[in-house]
């Protein structure tokens, strides 16, 4: 199988919330789409491996995706081992996405922005000819990043996800493990008060390109314009 766009996750829930709005789209404009997960989430403070393979799925397939698997590297312990990069590396070349998604270089959970490493020096990985792990060389011609919500830093671009939004929402209700149990000391909220922090924050990013929802991302490199007359979003 070759895709289009493929999102690397440190765990499952990441994908969704993070930049499931954009699978959706890329899906609904008709692009095969995928997702690669690198630990079952196994040491999170709420459910369990077994749940959360379950409600992946079935988040899955509210996005569209044609392909998800898991790497089951340890949970809080994902490292950028050589190791796991020649793993990743395979990974790459056997789907053959021609863009990346990785989650934000900086962070809190030393697992997120490890996984970021991971996917980008893999992506580099996967082109030598010389690797010997199996495959045709490939490496993605773009890697873009999701952006913290912490930290709010100003995006690359901006993806209308209005026609997606509830969707992406429906997607990460499907992990009823993390979001609809309510436990004492809990690090989420409610999930009515985690959908208004959801609403509030891809609403905000939608109003930054005129349009009711967004999601923002990142890349390293400068972005081409062609036709500056037919640029989108107008400055005053």
């Amino acid at each position: 199988m070759e895709l289009d766009v493929l999102a690397f996750a440190a765990h499952r829930d990441d994908t969704e919330i993070t930049c499931g709005g954009i699978l959706i789209k890329m899906k609904d404009i008709g692009y095969k789409v995928g997702a690669v997960d690198l630990t079952q989430g196994e040491k999170g403070s709420r459910g369990s491996a077994r749940e959360r393979a379950a409600e992946s799925e079935a988040a899955s397939k509210v996005m569209g995706l044609v392909h998800r698997e898991n790497l089951n590297l340890p949970d809080a312990r994902v490292e950028v081992s050589y190791e796991n990069k020649l793993m990743i590396a395979g990974v790459i070349r056997r789907l053959k996405p021609k863009v990346i998604i990785a989650p934000y270089w900086e962070g809190r959970h030393p697992d997120h922005y490890n996984a970021s490493r991971l996917a980008t020096e893999s992506s580099f990985l996967a082109g030598l000819k010389k690797l010997e792990i199996g495959g045709e060389p490939h490496r993605p011609f773009k890697i873009i990043y999701t952006m913290p919500f912490q930290g709010f830093n100003r995006p690359s671009f901006i993806v209308d996800i209005t026609d997606q939004f509830e969707r992406k929402m429906e997607a990460i209700k499907c992990y009823k493990s993390q979001f609809l149990v309510q436990d004492e000391g809990g690090i989420f909220p409610p999930w009515d008060d985690l959908y208004d922090r959801f609403h509030s924050y891809f609403h905000y990013c939608g109003t930054l390109i005129f349009k009711k929802y967004g999601e923002a991302f990142i890349v390293k490199e400068a972005m081409e314009i062609e036709d500056v007359v037919k640029m989108p979003v107008r400055s005053v």
